[in-house]
């Protein structure tokens, strides 16, 4: 009785099994819905395509021929495919770098106490990040209209008339054309996390930097650079597997032309399931896209796992 006392006054008694049982079943009850969502509509649709791309289905027809690895050699094969890949990288490149850079100055813009309506600018800046890509995209197909859009216009209003051009229409400019509208919705992303992360530095450290007579370049490259170093490296990793995902986009702008001069690997792999009826080979473009995502996110996993 009394060593009962001591242990339970100790807090060392253990509760029933039954309870412990209970919960953990409650726990899995509570849990099953999202979890039969998330096998249904992302592990089964995953691995059936896997399985898809190792046969000549043509999407509509109920039987299909196992044909190994010959659709991850067409890859190698297809002229298409090396097209997408360079714009793929192209557009990793300049969709990353350039919304960074963006969200980086106006999150230090608008972390200044001397800026008036930063609350107002904040939800500007920010807005384009929550409109749908179709939305952005019909918004600036009618900006690059080349009779009416505004661009032409504004720029035959300054005298520039020689350099309106048909932006979309010609495979030198697309592609560069569709990267300004993606720039635009993109940058307000890191904008946010960039300014949680500047206001999450302390200022003591700011005022300690100005009695030694540190400037402003040495506080932003000694105090600021180093606050914001895990912030960076998280927009780098979500930065990536999106832009190395892009469709919409692209398919609503451009729909990968003029020619061939615009397609990145999620606009061929839809053309070749839904219009040339190739899933089997759609699947395998469709595998390689999530391997990369997947390879890229791996270290971000990790990172968040580890803190």
């Amino acid at each position: 009785m009394a060593a009962a006392t001591v242990t339970r006054a100790a807090g060392k008694t253990r509760p029933p099994r039954r309870r412990r049982r209970t919960g953990g079943i409650s726990a899995w009850a509570y849990a099953a819905p999202a979890l039969l969502v998330y096998l249904a509509f992302l592990v089964y649709p995953t691995f059936n395509s896997i399985g898809l791309s190792f046969t000549d289905w043509n999407g509509i027809r109920p039987s299909y021929n196992w044909v190994g690895l010959d659709n991850y050699k067409k890859l190698a094969d297809d002229p298409v495919i090396g097209t997408a890949v360079r714009n793929n990288l192209l557009w990793t490149v300049v969709t990353i770098i350039v919304p960074m850079l963006l969200g980086l100055v106006l999150a230090l813009a608008l972390n200044s106490r001397m800026l008036r309506g930063r609350a107002f600018l904040r939800t500007v800046f920010y807005a384009p990040a929550v409109i749908p890509l179709v939305s952005v995209a019909t918004i600036w197909g009618w900006l690059y209209n080349p009779s009416e859009g505004a661009v032409n216009a504004g720029l035959d209003a300054i005298g520039l008339h020689s350099l309106t051009h048909a932006w979309l229409g010609d495979d030198s400019t697309a592609l560069w054309a569709t990267m300004i509208p993606a720039v635009w919705v993109r940058a307000g992303f890191p904008m946010l996390l960039y300014l949680a992360a500047l206001q999450g530095i302390p200022k003591e450290l700011y005022e300690s930097a100005k009695v030694d007579g540190a400037g402003a370049w040495q506080r932003f490259r000694f105090i600021t650079l180093p606050g914001l170093r895990p912030t960076n490296y998280i927009v780098l990793a979500l930065s990536l597997i999106e832009s190395f995902k892009v469709f919409d986009i692209i398919y609503a702008l451009t729909y990968g032309g003029p020619g061939r001069s615009t397609q990145v690997l999620g606009t061929w792999m839809y053309f070749n399931v839904f219009q040339y009826y190739q899933a089997g080979y759609g699947a395998a473009i469709a595998v390689v896209i999530t391997l990369v995502a997947v390879f890229v996110g791996i270290p971000y996993v990790l990172s968040q796992t580890k803190d």
